[in-house]
């Protein structure tokens, strides 16, 4: 017996055992617990009368030889619904997604950055809207509303902070304001919670859910317009003391001086090495490209100046990594964006194992996207979901929901 006192053996407590799977029968919360069968009986009530337990199949008594297999509890990732966005700086999605990270729905297209929070965000609320309409998702079963922006965030905020790629933003008030446009358009009988994170970080967090949950140190980069990391530690996205942890685009390369950033700064890797710098060099060598999207279609079609010039970025972006690595010691690097093809993973995998120490690198995984174009939405939906169910919030929602039926 565990055994566990207070808030630590709560309503929301218990459902987080469910959740991870610790405790999935009456019998294994009381063990891990502590608790009376009356008491975890009570709380359960509370979980099943609030639409967040479903009864599964029977699970088999351990030691039994028989008798009657205890019911298996199981969150119901179907009882309520979360909205989420991924930004782009020319293009976004949005999708609604069942608590357990389906898709049910999405939909995407151009939706320029620059053009400032005001716009963007009342955009977004029209294609949520939209979105809710087309499939039959009532305003009522929306929990929470995730978006994933490509700029350095104050998590505890939601505010951006000094975003190189997104003019206007900077200390805007995101959550507010997507509250209240989404109220506009949709008009929930009750504000919804808003959630904002770096695009990096969701996406780390997203994938290493997915298919690296016994990674306990694991590291994405994302090279699309910009360059940018995101760290899961433990489970846990770290995001520095401000949100700044990641920010890898903006390390300066000694060689690269007269390379001008988007920041204002000369010599950063961002300048150098992402899709952005390689649209610019493909351009400029008579292959008119737009965007990382643009240099991304010149490799899946093979193109030779476009398969140099990634190689040569994921050499680049390497040298950064060795850094990284040496000092992160992950099991797992993965390459995510516009320009995570072979060549640029051969490049970066060449400077990697050629600069850092053997030991650093003995049990590295090197490996490119698994979740794609959805890691975005997927995260930001799960950053929305592990808040709203965690056991204070949890406890907190409970109790005002008793109060308003009481």
């Amino acid at each position: 017996m565990t055994g566990t006192t207070g808030n630590q053996a709560s309503a929301g407590h218990l459902l987080r055992l469910i959740r991870e799977g610790k405790a999935t029968t009456r019998g294994a919360l009381q063990q891990a617990t502590g608790l009376s069968r009356s008491t975890v009986g009570h709380r359960l009530d509370q979980l099943f009368a609030a639409g967040w337990l479903r009864e599964g199949e029977a699970a088999p008594v351990a030691g039994s030889a028989g008798g009657r297999p205890s019911a298996r509890l199981e969150f119901d990732a179907g009882h309520a619904v979360v909205l989420a966005a991924d930004l782009g700086t020319r293009h976004a999605a949005a999708a609604v997604l069942d608590l357990a990270g389906t898709v049910l729905a999405e939909r995407s297209g151009e939706l320029v950055i620059g053009d400032g929070p005001e716009q963007v965000l009342d955009r977004l609320a029209q294609w949520f809207a939209a979105l809710l309409a087309e499939h039959g998702v009532g305003p009522d079963r929306v929990c929470g509303i995730g978006l994933s922006v490509p700029g350095p965030v104050d998590f505890a905020s939601g505010l951006v902070i000094q975003p190189p790629i997104m003019p206007g933003w900077d200390g805007y008030p995101i959550p507010e304001r997507m509250r209240e446009a989404y109220a506009a358009h949709v008009r929930p009988a009750a504000p919804v919670p808003v959630l904002v994170d770096n695009d990096a970080n969701l996406m780390a967090y997203a994938e290493q859910r997915a298919g690296h949950r016994d990674c306990a140190a694991f590291v994405l980069i994302k090279v699309a317009t910009g360059i940018g990391a995101g760290v899961v530690v433990d489970g846990q996205p770290y995001r520095g003391i401000d949100g700044g942890a990641g920010d890898i685009g903006h390390i300066r390369l000694h060689d690269c001086q007269d390379a001008l950033c988007m920041c204002g700064n000369h010599g950063c890797l961002a300048a150098v090495a992402s899709g952005r710098a390689l649209a610019r060099q493909l351009t400029e060598a008579g292959v008119p490209t737009t965007s990382g999207s643009g240099v991304r279609d010149h490799l899946a079609a093979g193109r030779p100046e476009a398969v140099r010039l990634a190689r040569e970025a994921g050499r680049r972006v390497g040298e950064v990594l060795v850094t990284v690595v040496t000092l992160l010691n992950p099991g797992v690097l993965m390459i995510a964006g516009d320009l995570a093809s072979t060549p640029f993973v051969t490049g970066v995998r060449e400077l990697l194992y050629q600069r850092a120490m053997p030991r650093t690198t003995a049990h590295l995984r090197v490996v490119t996207s698994a979740l794609g174009e959805r890691a975005g939405l997927i995260g930001a939906a799960a950053m929305v979901v592990e808040d709203l169910y965690a056991p204070d919030r949890a406890d907190a929602r409970l109790a005002a929901s008793a109060s308003a039926t009481g």
